[in-house]
């Protein structure tokens, strides 16, 4: 898959940095993603919009996963990947794993609430029936930064 190559990942994380700096205009935690097809296409996108849209589900995974399943008509995105600035928390996650994507590239853990590795592995949980890849630390400086200023900022 193309989400292999650091080269792709990087440039798809430039793309959710992007896109994570939206919201802090609503104020909403920066967090950015991305969801690509197998050859690479991106099929949906989207920023933290939790206070904007006052949607407890407005991560930016969420939204990102519902472009995409709107671009393609299915619920199902096999084979697709997904790219995110913050590692995913537990609401992501399941639904990254109902969705059916292969490969999640995240920037920075997140130690309180992460669902890919730090606090919980929901993404590789073997007793559920779909398992996801995971390729964490791309740009960590940068997605950690991101949220690092935004909170120093929103604490002052």
């Amino acid at each position: 898959m193309l989400l292999r190559d650091p080269a792709v990942q990087h440039q798809l994380m430039d793309r959710c940095l992007d896109l994570a700096r939206r919201a802090p205009a609503a104020g909403d935690v920066p967090v950015g993603a991305v969801v690509v097809g197998p050859d690479g296409q991106v099929l949906g996108e989207g920023h933290n919009t939790r206070e904007r849209d006052a949607d407890p589900a407005g991560h930016a995974e969420m939204n990102a996963l519902r472009a995409a399943a709107r671009t393609t008509g299915s619920w199902r995105l096999d084979g697709c990947g997904l790219v995110v600035t913050l590692e995913p928390c537990p609401m992501c996650a399941g639904a990254i794993t109902q969705a059916r994507i292969s490969t999640v590239v995240f920037g920075a853990w997140d130690e309180k609430a992460g669902a890919a590795g730090s606090v919980f592995d929901v993404l590789r949980e073997p007793r559920l029936n779909h398992w996801v890849e995971t390729i964490p630390g791309v740009r960590p400086e940068a997605c950690a930064g991101l949220l690092r200023d935004f909170f120093e900022t929103f604490r002052s």
